[in-house]
């Protein structure tokens, strides 16, 4: 009977939850990893716990690994930046990378939550769709949206805005102010790809709206990501002047001119400036009054 009671409290309710109805057992589909990677965290989490610098062999058995394979792991860490070598001792470390890592993490979660009151603000003064967006690496991503308050509204799949730097008002608006390797860099990994007739297609058309966008302080993507959606974007800075994202009002064509589309612009580049205020820029570069 004991062992009965062991071998009952030993049962795996996972395992009992994925029996069917004619008691057979289901295959429990675990995600696909890749081994190399998961070497390679391995090694950058003991780095982490050490208490100082280790030496090849050392990280080689801490990690299970034979020598030559640890050695190879740490050669592209190293070469990433996220592992360093000291050159008389030969041993390793975690390196820079790590760090401006979770530097862009901090910075990309107090972005949210710094700049939602003035995308609130936003929202409520145009009644338009706001959206906030950072470049992480060379793709495009959207922290946080809002919809429309007006009964016509336009919708937008966000998911697809990854390669959409130069055909969006988020992306233009962070591209201006970028170094032209850096725009190169970003381009040449998604491409110029078109989205609609009016998509920007080649680089020369490209640096120059960029221009366009230095010069008068604000993006528009007319109808180049979504036809009948126009969108204006302005970019947000931290306290060294430095783009760390930027904004936009998006509406349909038919509002998208006038009054309305003037008021949309100067409020999202207000929203940009109050938000680059909460980042400590010092010179925010429009701030007014609401409209």
């Amino acid at each position: 009977m004991a062992t009965d009671a062991k071998q009952s409290r030993d049962i795996d309710p996972a395992a009992t939850a994925q029996q069917d109805v004619q008691g057979d057992v289901l295959p429990e589909k675990l995600p696909r990893t890749i081994q190399s990677v998961e070497r390679a965290l391995d090694i950058l989490e003991i780095l982490a716990d050490a208490d100082g610098e280790m030496p090849l062999n050392e990280l080689a058995t801490s990690a299970s690994l034979n020598t030559s394979t640890c050695h190879h792991l740490l050669a592209t860490l190293v070469k990433r930046g996220y592992a360093g070598q000291t050159p008389r001792t030969r041993s390793y470390f975690l390196g820079p990378g790590i760090t401006d890592l979770s530097d862009s993490r901090l910075r990309q979660f107090n972005l949210s939550e710094i700049a939602m009151p003035e995308l609130r603000r936003l929202n409520d003064t145009t009644l338009e769709s706001v959206h906030l967006a950072v470049l992480q690496g060379a793709s495009l991503v959207t922290f946080a949206k809002l919809d429309s308050k007006l009964p016509i509204r336009v919708g937008s799949d966000d998911g697809m805005k990854a390669d959409a730097a130069h055909a969006t008002a988020t992306g233009k608006a962070i591209l201006a102010w970028l170094p032209e390797p850096e725009i190169a860099r970003v381009i040449a990994h998604g491409g110029l790809k078109r989205f609609t007739d009016k998509t920007i297609s080649t680089i020369s058309e490209l640096m120059e709206d960029l221009r366009l966008v230095r010069r008068n302080g604000y993006s528009l993507d007319n109808e180049e990501f979504q036809i009948g959606v126009v969108c204006v974007g302005a970019a947000i800075r931290d306290h060294a002047g430095a783009v760390i994202g930027s904004v936009s009002g998006s509406m349909p064509r038919m509002r998208a001119d006038g009054d309305h589309l003037v008021k949309v612009k100067r409020n999202v580049q207000d929203c940009a400036a109050r938000i680059s205020l909460r980042f400590g820029n010092p010179k925010p570069e429009f701030v007014q009054a609401e409209t």
